[in-house]
């Protein structure tokens, strides 16, 4: 491993010659209800067979206080502390196109310096696009697709994906940093968000990792295959399908639900255009008891 000087990353060996990667990014501790993103980073981690290529620096980006690392105890013997670290991994895709992934633990600090470095990086390697992941609680009925929201600092982008936008002021994660940052330096970059329905956003949500990845497919034109996560929401889908059955308030709701979806054909239901009464109440009270069935077996 070696350190290019005054750089706060590692090198695990050199940088390799790439051919126009995609550099895909998704940090564990920003927006991601379900673990959706994080599912969906899992699979491209294993699929693209990727290596660490970079690691950066603890001491630049994370604050220890509030992300401890974890220390190894074996018998009394402090035999290792391991740090989460954000990293740079190197795969490819089925058909052998390179592919960046860029995950791990989201900065801490320093989020302008992480940025620019990235943006270094990615010029560097050639990268031609970048594509965050991210999910959120939506009010949208599970018997109904995955909608997927578009967020880029380049309005063309924008306009050209086929996808639903959204307006509001939010809370801004490293990853909205970076969309800014490439667009800047003429890379395309844009984040891919899947709508959870917010009835079952605690719990893992395999439709929405499978509508990220074929998201990312429709837009690179990479290939991977979801089938895995296809086959997890079949049965999910059954099972969720057999508990609203047996509660005619919940089967009530879902109703609403898929009407007010069907309404708008998967345009962004926002607030103040939904009619579904008290659909907050109604979808805490559901979470809860789908939590319930699970601790029951």
């Amino acid at each position: 491993m070696s350190t290019p000087g005054g750089l706060p990353f590692s090198v695990e060996g050199q940088l390799p010659e790439l051919t126009s990667p995609v550099l895909i990014v998704q940090f564990s501790g920003w927006i991601d209800a379900s673990g959706a993103a994080a599912a969906a980073m899992e699979l491209l981690v294993s699929e693209t067979q990727s290596t660490r290529l970079i690691t950066f620096d603890a001491d630049t980006f994370i604050d220890y206080r509030a992300r401890r690392p974890v220390m190894e105890l074996r018998e009394g013997v402090n035999t290792n502390i391991e740090f989460a670290l954000p990293e740079l991994r190197v795969g490819v895709d089925a058909h052998d196109r390179d592919v960046l992934l860029l995950t791990g633990p989201e900065p801490d600090m320093a989020w302008n310096f992480f940025a620019k470095t990235v943006g270094e990086l990615a010029q560097q390697m050639n990268v031609t696009k970048m594509v965050g992941l991210g999910a959120y609680p939506f009010g949208a009925p599970h018997t109904r697709p995955v909608g997927i929201t578009a967020t880029s600092a380049d309005p063309a982008v924008i306009t050209r994906l086929d996808l639903s936008k959204s307006t509001l002021d939010a809370p801004a994660g490293v990853q909205s940093l970076l969309e800014h940052t490439l667009f800047q330096r003429n890379i395309e970059a844009v984040s891919l968000w899947a709508q959870v329905p917010h009835y079952v956003a605690s719990m893992a949500y395999p439709l929405a990792s499978a509508a990220l990845l074929q998201a990312i497919c429709a837009d690179t034109g990479l290939s991977f295959d979801s089938s895995r996560f296809r086959r997890e929401s079949a049965v999910q889908r059954e099972r969720l399908d057999q508990l609203v059955a047996n509660n005619s308030e919940h089967a009530s709701m879902l109703s609403q639900l898929e009407a007010a979806y069907d309404d708008v054909h998967g345009s962004p239901i926002e607030d103040d255009e939904a009619d579904i009464p008290t659909v907050d109440e109604l979808a805490a009270e559901v979470e809860q008891f789908l939590r319930d069935q699970q601790s029951g077996g």
